[in-house]
This record gives C-alpha cells, structure tokens and sequence, in this order.
C-alpha cells in the first residue's frame, strides 16, 4: 500500500512538473520577454518576469484541475472576444518594448524595488491575458491523467506545486542561457534585439485581433 501511495505521488510528481514545463516552454510573447529582459537587464529580471507568468499559470491550472466549470464556461463563450481584449495587452507591451532605450535600462541608479515589482506584475499580467491556456491544461491533465489518483487536500496541493516547480524551472533555465549569451552583445546587439522582440510582439497582437474579430462576426 505504502509502496502503491509513493508510485502515484511520484506519477503526479513528475507529470506536474512535466506539464508546468510544456505550459511555459512555447516561444510566445511572455517567452520573448523573459528573453529581452535577461538580455537588458540582466538575469533577475528575466527570473522575476517568468515567475509572474507561473503565478498566471498556476492560477489558470486551478481553474482546470479544480473543474470551475463557470469560469471554462465564460471563456468558451466569450473566446473570441477575450483572445481581442488580450491581443490588445500584447500590442501595448510592443509597442512599449519599442519605445524603450535598452541603454537605460542598464542604469544602476534605477529603482530595484520597484523594478523587480514592475518586471513580476507585467510578467503576471501579460499571461493572464491568454485565457485560452486553459483548454492546454484540459488537454494535459485528460493525456496524463494528472490528478486522477489524488484523494486528499495534500495530493492536490503536491500536484499543482509541481506544476509551479515545472514552470519555474523553465524560466531558471531560459534565464540561465540567455544570462551566458548576454556577456557577448554589444549595446547596438542588444538595442537590436530590443526592437525585433517589439515586432514579434505586435505581430502576434495584430494576427490574433484580426482572428478573434473574424471570429465575431
């Protein structure tokens, strides 16, 4: 029985810890900018931006696991015109990226505090803006069977903190390399990178408006 109980914790284990990771590894716009900001303002920042994002995450595989059938149901109902509203977010945060002077940004007399509170609010935020991940995690959950075998408050709680585990190892490790990279960019390099990021952003934010408005009418 012991035995039986420490195979299913390790199943639930590693599948949450699987899953937190394919939730955060697509390249989307949260990726390029954990990306962009590791690149210009060094590795914290790109930490605490991909923990937002797994705060985001984690509460969106609460609403899945836990079966808020009103919440999926609303997102169902209103996709189209959530998938604008967060297209909309994606374009602001572009078009900020490219407006912004990466050579400023590496000004040590910047505030930390409220720096590092700005990098994990925008991260939270900008992942927030993709509801539709909830159906990634429908997916995930029904392939993996994650969670069918947890009986107890402390199974579940143990399940979805290896989802957090999962999805902040991603971003330790994305940080971990783009932090190594960073050493051999140049100012105009990373000014550079600055403005493809901000492309790829509103490039995402244009094509996903023009489908959700297609999806409306």
């Amino acid at each position: 029985m012991i035995l039986e109980n420490v195979d299913l914790m390790f199943h639930t284990v590693l599948w949450g810890i699987i899953i937190g990771i394919l939730i955060s590894a697509p390249l989307g716009p949260i990726g390029v900018l954990v990306i962009q900001r590791t690149l210009n303002n060094g590795r914290n920042a790109g930490i605490l931006t991909g923990f937002g994002a797994a705060v985001s995450d984690l509460i969106y595989a609460l609403i899945s696991g836990l079966g808020l059938s009103f919440i999926v149901d609303f997102i169902t109902s209103n996709g189209s015109s959530l998938q604008i509203v967060g297209s909309i977010i994606i374009l602001i945060f572009g078009i900020y990226l490219w407006r912004k002077n990466p050579v400023k940004d590496l000004d040590p007399n910047q505030s930390s505090k409220s720096s590092y509170f700005k990098y994990f609010i925008t991260g939270m935020i900008l992942t927030l803006s993709n509801p539709m991940i909830i159906f990634f995690y429908l997916a995930l959950f029904a392939r993996t069977n994650f969670l069918l075998f947890a009986h107890n408050a402390s199974d579940y709680c143990i399940g979805y903190l290896s989802i957090a585990a999962g999805a902040l190892s991603w971003w330790v490790f994305i940080t971990w390399i783009m932090n190594k990279v960073r050493a051999h960019f140049k100012l105009r390099s990373l000014f550079l990178v600055n403005k493809i990021i901000a492309i790829v952003m509103i490039i995402v934010s244009i094509v996903g408006f023009i489908y959700g408005i297609k999806q409306l009418i």
